[in-house]
């Protein structure tokens, strides 16, 4: 848990001081080479990830020893640096309760009714490993076509039928391949209550029961799903034997006093959403992102004082900021964190179209500065592209790194995958700023777009694009792959944790070099005929 890492890190304190002395007489070996990050950034030209490199340090501990704890606001402190973005095509309940298991935390998007994203909200906060609790439900109407149908979107056939066909109705029996698999083809319309297996043969248990209570019903029954139901006999949740066997523990789970796991959600800085926050309130959130594209607006400093009068114990992230002076408005209203970025997204054209916004590499850093002097941790949100660019935002004073297009694309992102005509797998990835996200009010509102006036046809300017990215597997494996990678970044930088990394940049201690394109060039792979490039 947190605060298990946040023991370590003090109890090995005496062992990073040592470690940072031993630096100290390694380096006064040598004259001082590469750039302080003041010097890198103060050149007065725009940087991005792309544009410097940390150099090397002095290596005296096992990569396993680098601890990535950190902070996402004032009160809440996160195992690992990351954060999924709250758009519309990458965060909802599957990956808030993921990045969660692995130590992050999922920000909830507002594109969608206040009411869907109060439920996505309260899935995450009532998830239990191992438990189903929003499985897909059939009615006993429902036809054989309808089971084909689900098992061709999401993999499998074995359904709980109940009576109206949702969650919470009562329990009318089940559905599995096995009662349907030599049904011929104009069977397929044949309703499910003349073939499923019904209510008195299933074997069930009670709402209440632990994990392993439930994983001894289903080995003594040899089924392969144990349906959950409350005194009422309606269906409450699913457990299925396929999903423990992969269930696994996750030592730096985000977790909440309550044992729960962290979630944030996004909202806008419209009058409107504060009904929304009410919702997401009451569904048990616990942290709140301003979802605005400009940050230092009197709309947001209007609604951080609301949420600071009414829910003082919600912690409150602005946002998005790209200069110290607009972070200062923010912090003088009371924000717990700050997310930076404006046009780096690999979606955005807000910089292109509107000629506003900064460069990723000097916004994080300019914006950090002023931040540090008042405790108010940062997100760096945009331009992420690798394990490197998580590095070097963290290097430049981000506490953590918010991430879009590097998290589309998996298993757990919305949407549906689709095949290109290569064959590549592939999901759909858009910007809020494009005119299709803009089609729905959460989009609009972040765009600051005027509502219709009479008489004059609203004028939508994008600032965004949609597009595609390619299928990346589960998000469990990919978090695992860019928590190791970052750790191996850490040990070469000779540092074993982020307030060490923040200290000694700010110390002068980690150095940086600029890139020439040159130099960027021969970094990357080069002077093959081919390759195949496999990250993990």
């Amino acid at each position: 848990t947190p605060t298990c890492r946040k023991m370590a890190l003090l109890n090995n304190g005496d062992e990073e001081m040592t470690s940072r002395k031993r630096r100290r007489r390694v380096s006064e070996r040598a004259e001082d080479d590469g750039l302080t990050v003041h010097e890198l950034i103060e050149g007065g030209d725009g940087l991005t990830y792309n544009d410097f490199l940390i150099l090397p340090g002095f290596i005296d501990f096992q990569v396993t020893d680098v601890m990535l704890e950190t902070k996402l606001t004032r009160g809440i402190r996160l195992c690992t640096p990351f954060v999924s973005s709250p758009m519309d095509t990458v965060t909802e309940s599957a990956m808030a309760i993921s990045m969660a298991l692995m130590g992050g935390i999922g920000i909830i998007h507002h594109n969608c009714s206040p009411d869907f994203q109060a439920k996505e909200v309260r899935k995450v906060k009532k998830y239990k490993q191992g438990f189903i609790i929003d499985p897909v439900c059939l009615s006993p109407d429902a036809t054989v076509m309808e089971v084909l149908d689900v098992k061709k979107k999401h993999g499998f056939s074995g359904i709980p039928i109940t009576e109206d066909g949702d969650l919470n109705s009562k329990l009318m029996g089940m559905i599995t391949s096995r009662d349907i698999d030599f049904l011929s083809e104009d069977q397929w319309n044949t309703s499910l209550h003349k073939v499923m297996t019904p209510r008195n043969k299933l074997v069930v248990v009670r709402h209440g029961c632990t994990l392993r209570e439930s994983q001894e019903v289903l080995q003594a029954s040899k089924k392969g799903k144990l349906p959950i139901v409350n005194e009422n006999d309606e269906l409450v949740a699913l457990i299925a034997r396929t999903d423990i066997r992969k269930s696994r523990e996750f030592p730096l789970a985000s977790f909440d006093s309550k044992k729960q796991l962290l979630v944030g959600a996004a909202i806008s800085t419209h009058p409107e959403d504060r009904h929304r926050l009410n919702l997401l309130v009451d569904a048990g959130l616990d942290v709140v992102v301003l979802d605005s594209s400009q940050g230092n607006s009197v709309f947001q400093i209007e609604m951080i004082r609301h949420i600071k009068e009414n829910y003082p114990n919600l912690q409150v992230i602005g946002g998005n900021v790209v200069t110290a002076q607009q972070a200062k408005t923010l912090i003088d209203c009371g924000v717990d964190g700050l997310r930076i970025g404006m046009g780096s997204g690999s979606i955005c054209i807000t910089q292109e179209v509107l000629a506003v916004g900064r460069s990723q590499g000097t916004a994080v850093y300019k914006v950090a500065q002023h931040a540090r002097k008042y405790g108010v941790p940062v997100i760096a949100d945009g331009g992420i592209q690798t394990v490197g660019h998580i590095a070097k935002a963290l290097s430049l004073g981000a506490s953590t790194v918010m991430m879009g297009s590097l998290l589309a694309g998996t298993t757990e992102s919305p949407g549906e995958y689709y095949f290109a005509d290569d064959g590549t797998r592939l999901k759909k990835y858009r910007g809020m700023g494009s005119l299709q996200a803009m089609e729905k009010i959460g989009s609009q509102n972040r765009y600051f777009v005027a509502a219709n006036k009479p008489n004059k046809k609203k004028v939508n300017v994008a600032q965004g694009v949609s597009g595609s990215v390619v299928d990346k597997g589960s998000i469990l494996q990919f978090l695992a792959y860019l928590y190791t990678g970052l750790q191996h970044s850490c040990q070469d930088i000779g540092i074993k944790s982020m307030t060490m990394l923040h200290d000694m940049v700010n110390s002068g201690e980690v150095r940086f070099e600029r890139r020439t394109q040159s130099a960027i060039a021969e970094g990357g792979v080069h002077s093959l005929h081919s390759y195949e490039k496999r990250l993990y």
